[in-house]
Order: structure tokens, then sequence, then C-alpha cells
């Protein structure tokens, strides 16, 4: 309930979900069943030791906590609205229906820079390749497992824009380059974790002739080089390495790895067209998020991202047909609808001159190419206002994670000071 004087304001859902995104460098021993997050303070940052930190968005869940738990913070009636997978499917506010909720205004909490105010986001699908294929004994004599590591990695929608490698692309780059030059044989590849996640790493295990043992190790290091010096800003810890490894038994018969490789190839990967009304936003992307291939079975996972529900159709589409052309099952699943800003709501001019008159700046109010709940619950409570904003969130999706704890400061004094100006009903 309303504290006392407060009863006739506006009631507010605060809004946050309770799932994280579980990723670990690779030499990070840590298992996210039994172990709780191990933090860490460098600084004015709070991080985690190998591993996400899930202050996306653990952050928000925690101020709805605080603000629930107080005696003393003055708001208005509050219903706290906390959900489920929203990193794997968003199946808890998908599942919510409308008339459960008495709010006018929602302040969902998932935002990761504490200037800006968002007012819409994109929505998404997951497009998976998949299928089964013939196995046959190798003809080469030498093997070889290829990793390609140290990328920098991040959230699959936030990060984008930002040019970063992907290593399911980068391995499958140099896959063709040496199917080509050195008709090597795959035998596996295991790519990526999370289909909200930028990739990371992937391992190949190839076959080799003798005759071309040194030449192969030679090529890979002259990969590495062009690589390195390609993503040398956005991915300076990048790594290629390659070390010899038990022969397989079985490996992939030769006109599917032809058709496998250019498939992958051909995949349409990051921004696939910028928003022609508001600058720098990316309106339409593709993750190539896992790439997994061992033991006659094969499975590729996309999210494609839009805010315009038809060019999401379309990218899906332009995924569907190349795997279809590798004679793959296709399945698009957990789609979700985009959040159309409404740049004149009450709720945005209210905030808007509440940092303005706080923080002596202009916050930046925009549009998101990250899936908010925002646009699901929208469906079912058309009329409600919606806003979200949060701390600084630096990494978020990647063991780089960190949350700024005087952002945080910055961020809850902004909070309770919004509940205060909530408008009478």
């Amino acid at each position: 309930p309303a504290t006392k004087g407060m009863e006739d304001r506006v009631t507010i859902v605060l809004q946050s979900h309770l799932d994280m995104v579980h990723q670990k460098n690779a030499a990070t021993q840590f298992d996210f069943n039994t172990q709780g997050i191990e933090m860490l303070v460098e600084g004015d940052w709070v991080k985690a030791n190998g591993t996400t930190l899930g202050a996306d968005n653990g952050i928000g869940v925690a101020s709805i906590m605080a603000l629930l738990e107080s005696t003393t913070i003055p708001h208005p009636a509050l219903e706290a609205l906390f959900t489920i997978d929203e990193e794997t499917g968003m199946t808890g506010a998908l599942s919510l229906k409308g008339g459960l909720l008495d709010g006018e205004i929602m302040l969902n909490l998932d935002t990761e820079d504490d200037d800006e105010l968002t007012i819409g986001c994109a929505g998404g699908v997951d497009v998976t390749a998949l299928g089964k294929y013939e196995l046959v004994a190798p003809k080469n004599s030498v093997t070889f497992s290829i990793a390609i590591k140290g990328l920098t990695g991040g959230h699959s929608g936030m990060d984008i824009h930002r040019g970063r490698g992907n290593a399911n692309k980068i391995m499958n780059r140099l896959l063709l380059n040496l199917s080509n030059d050195l008709h090597i044989e795959i035998a596996s590849i295991d790519g990526g974790s999370l289909r909200n996640a930028i990739p990371r790493e992937s391992v190949a295990v190839i076959a080799v002739s003798d005759t071309n043992k040194e030449a192969l190790k030679k090529q890979v290091k002259n990969f590495e080089t062009i690589i390195k010096e390609e993503y040398h800003t956005t991915d300076p810890k990048l790594v290629v390495t390659i070390e010899e490894t038990d022969a397989p038994k079985q490996v992939l018969q030769k006109d599917f790895q032809y058709k496998l490789v250019r498939s992958i190839y051909a995949c349409p990967y990051g921004i696939y067209r910028m928003s022609p009304d508001i600058a720098g936003l990316v309106q339409t992307s593709n993750n190539v998020a896992r790439v997994i291939v061992k033991e006659g079975a094969y499975q590729i996972q996309c999210l494609t991202r839009s805010s315009v529900d038809s060019e999401k159709i379309d990218l899906q589409d332009a995924i569907t047909s190349t795997f279809e052309l590798l004679g793959a099952e296709i399945k698009a699943s957990g789609s979700y609808p985009g959040w159309a800003p409404n740049p004149s709501a009450p709720i945005v001019k209210l905030m808007s001159d509440l940092y303005k008159e706080k923080y002596h700046s202009e916050a930046k109010v925009s549009a998101c190419h990250a899936g908010l709940e925002c646009g699901i619950l929208g469906t079912n409570y058309p009329d409600m206002q919606m806003i979200s904003f949060g701390p600084n969130i630096k990494g978020a999706h990647s063991p780089d994670e960190r949350v700024q704890i005087s952002s945080v400061q910055k961020y809850w004094g902004f909070l309770l000071e919004t509940l205060v100006r909530i408008p009478k009903k």
C-alpha cells in the first residue's frame, strides 16, 4: 500500500526479471547449479570472479525488494512484478495475463546506462537449423584441435553494433579456408553457448594429411595474425590456438562438409538494418549464437531481433532459406513483440524533467536493441505507461559483467524521487 499522504497517487508497477545469463571463462572452475556468484569489488565496480555477475537484472530485483522492506521511504501504492526466464525466452512475461495488475505506470528497472530513459525495444525470435549427417572414416592421418578464444563477447542486442568478433563466424571462416587449401576433414565443431550472448569461444577438431601438417600450422598462424589485426580494437585478447589431439573415429562426409561450411558462411551476422527514424539505433540484427556439429547431428542457433516485426520475419526467412539449402529442418520459436516508443507519455516528461533538474543535463530518451519485457507486457496492458532505466552495467552477458557503485547510488536516488513525484489519480 501507499505510504501515509500518498494514497491518492497513481499505482506504480515495479518490474524486473529474476534470471541471469550463465557465462564463465573457459579456465574458470564454477558450477552455476551449486555455487553462489563470487563477487569482487574493484574500485567503483562490483564484478564476479570469472563468471557473469547477475546485475542484469539482480540490481532491479534488489531495488524492488528494498522498497518493499522499507518502512520509511515515501511511495504511492506499489505492485512488484518479478518475472522468470527473461534471458531464455521471456516465458514469465508471456504467461502474465491481463487483469492481474492495477498499476497505470510501469517502471522497468532493466536499462544499463544511468543517463538513459528507454521507451522502446526490439522484438526477437529464435531461429534454429538442425539435422543429421553421414559419418565416414577419416582419410587423413593427423588430427588437430583448433580453438578461437579470448573474444570480448557481450549482449547480442545491446552490443551488436560494436563490431565485436563472433567466434562461430571466425571459426567457420578459418575452416572454409583450410577446406579449400588443405582438404581438411572436420570431425566436430562446438562454438558459443547462449542465444543472447555474442559467442566468445569455438573449438573444432579436424584431420589433415601428414604431408599438409606443417602447412596447416602455418596457415592457422597466418590466419591468427590477420584476424587479430582486423579485431585488435574490439577484441584485443583474441587468440587462435592449434594442437595435436587424438584421432577421431569418424568425420563429416565430404559433400556435407562443403555445404555446411558455406551455409554458415552465408548466414547473416550482426547489423541487418539501422533505424531510419532514430539515429544510431540498430533496427534489425542476427546473432549466430551456437554451432554444434558432432556425432552425426548438427544444430545452428540464431537469435534474430528487430523493432519492426515485418523486418524480423524477413531476416528470419533469409536465415531459413540459407539453411534449407543445406537440407536442414528449421524451427522458429520464442517469438516476442517489440515495444513501440511513446515519447509523449506523461511519465517520460516527468522523468526527463526530473533528470535535468537533478543532474543539470538532458537524459537520453531512446529505444534499445535489447528485448525488454515491456513489449510483451504491453500487449495485455495497452494503456499502461512504461519506461525503463537503471544504473551503469558493463559487459552484460559476459564474464566481464560489472556494475558501478556510484551509478547505483545515482539511480537509487532518481528512483526514489520519481516515486515521490508520481501524479495523483
